[in-house]
């Protein structure tokens, strides 16, 4: 039943050879008799709040009900208000970037009509664009003589930078710059931010077209450019969140052949100096020194999670590692909703997976940010032969430390390629070790060539071996692989 053209094609056989029900009918009719409508109205009432005792029945598979819903919608939904004589106020919906076109915009008119030949003024920006086009998709896209109130269309200005017409804002004319913007705007910020560098310096230049090129399609998307002694040259980049970055990080890599690490990623932290001042940090190489710190405070993160009364244990367990606070907890028919509070620092790095993991993926997760909360956070350094390796540095919290220390150190244990002499990997807060993992040197046979003679000559051989692993230590380098780096992302 995967491949529905043979059931068509077979059906019509059976119709004309028997004259029938035909399989399809019949196919149909077993599908809609798996349909349980009366158990969904009552999850919907139970679960999301909403009276379900009216609700259309209908199927999209057969087309049973469609007319229905039709009807509801123009009897349930008000239609459009707005006044085509008032001054233009268009609501921005939508906007992408067409390499011919530039920045086409997806408007809702509020008041107010537009036409090819006007001149728009975008209210965040301030800068105007003479309209070279406007239409609707019905679904293609077709030119239309104007929008006007209560319709959704397009407006092509030729603006070239996505950034100049950004989802939310209002557009009007240039000949009435007063019109009030309406309500609910914001400028989208990052709240994940990571070093993204080219594993070959030669690739820089094209790394930065390329991010240039993203952000037209992207405006979440942020970058400047950032060093660090370790890695060379790169961006620090900010996300959304762990999804986005993966996203941007494989569209990178896929669709401009770029070969990028990616350090460990971290949120904003605020920090409140001695001095009185308030700082925001979302490098942990930038964190000014401690003394100088009076407070520092963690992003917190106001979570709502579904999930299965059988995985609720196992769910609590999980925040409380991740050091959350309960909130609050509705029974929901079969389903729990429990409120968390959690560190944003928690959640970005492994949360969600192992929320899908511990719930046999059930579990479904919501969070938006809420406050700055103080809590005792410190800067964990990891020292590779001696030398700190600022991409590897983390921000977290104390009481966990010195078990991030220990992984730390062990993951760069499995993945750091093992040299000529020993090396240690350090993790450290300040001047103090918390962990420590020692990479065991390559053991190079020079007794071989000495099948026999005196014991002497062998202690010599030695010896100099000995000095000569010292002097490699002390001027040797490691090379760090990828690995070591993407290591980070799956601390457990």
């Amino acid at each position: 039943m995967s491949d529905l053209s043979h059931i068509r094609n077979f059906s019509i056989i059976a119709h004309i050879d028997h004259g029938k029900s035909t399989l399809a009918d019949r196919f149909i009719q077993m599908c809609g008799g798996l349909a349980e409508p009366d158990r969904v109205k009552d999850e919907i009432e139970k679960i999301i709040g909403i009276d379900a005792t009216d609700a259309v029945t209908c199927s999209a598979k057969t087309g049973l009900g469609v007319d229905e819903v039709l009807e509801r919608l123009v009897a349930t939904i008000p239609a459009p208000t707005g006044n085509i004589e008032d001054p233009l106020q268009a609501l921005i919906i939508d906007s992408w970037f067409d390499n011919y076109l530039g920045v086409v915009s997806l408007v809702r008119v509020r008041h107010g009509r537009v036409k090819k030949g006007d001149k728009i003024l975008v209210k965040s920006t301030g800068k105007i664009h003479l309209v070279d086009s406007v239409g609707v998709f019905n679904p293609k896209h077709t030119a239309t003589a104007d929008l006007k109130a209560g319709e959704v269309g397009f407006i092509i200005a030729s603006i070239k930078d996505i950034h100049g017409a950004p989802v939310g804002d209002t557009l009007t004319l240039s000949s009435t710059p007063d019109v009030p913007v309406l309500p609910g705007f914001k400028r989208i910020q990052p709240q994940v931010y990571a070093g993204l560098f080219p594993v070959s310096s030669d690739d820089f230049e094209d790394f930065r077209e390329a991010l240039q090129k993203l952000t037209l399609n992207d405006s979440s998307l942020q970058y400047t450019p950032e060093s660090s002694d370790a890695l060379g040259f790169g961006f620090r980049c900010g996300f959304l969140g762990m999804l986005h970055m993966e996203i941007i990080q494989e569209r990178l890599e896929r669709e401009y052949d770029l070969d990028l690490i990616t350090t460990a990623p971290t949120v904003i932290f605020e920090l409140v100096l001695k001095t009185g001042e308030t700082i925001y940090v979302d490098n942990p190489s930038k964190l000014p020194d401690v003394s100088a710190i009076e407070d520092m405070r963690e992003p917190i993160v106001r979570a709502n999670i579904l999930v299965p009364q059988e995985h609720l244990g196992n769910v609590i367990t999980l925040c409380i590692e991740k050091r959350g606070v309960q909130v609050d907890m509705l029974f929901l028919g079969n389903q729990v909703q429990v409120t968390y509070d959690l560190p944003m620092n928690e959640v970005v790095l492994d949360f969600f997976d192992r929320l899908k993991s511990t719930s046999r993926g059930y579990a479904s997760l919501d969070y938006h940010f809420d406050r700055y909360q103080s809590a005792n956070l410190v800067k964990l350094d990891v020292l590779i032969n001696g030398d700190k390796v600022d991409a590897l540095a983390l921000i977290v919290h104390r009481d966990n430390s010195h078990f991030k220390g220990r992984n730390l150190s062990e993951k760069r244990y499995d993945v750091i390629t093992r040299q000529l002499f020993e090396l240690a990997i350090l993790a450290s807060i300040g001047g103090q070790i918390v962990a420590r993992t020692t990479v065991k040197a390559l053991r190079k046979n020079v007794l071989a060539k000495c099948y026999g003679g005196d014991v002497s000559r062998k202690k010599k051989l030695l010896e100099k071996q000995k000095a000569g692993k010292k002097r490699m230590k002390q001027v040797g380098n490691v090379e760090i692989p990828q690995e070591a780096f993407l290591a980070v992302l799956r601390l457990e």
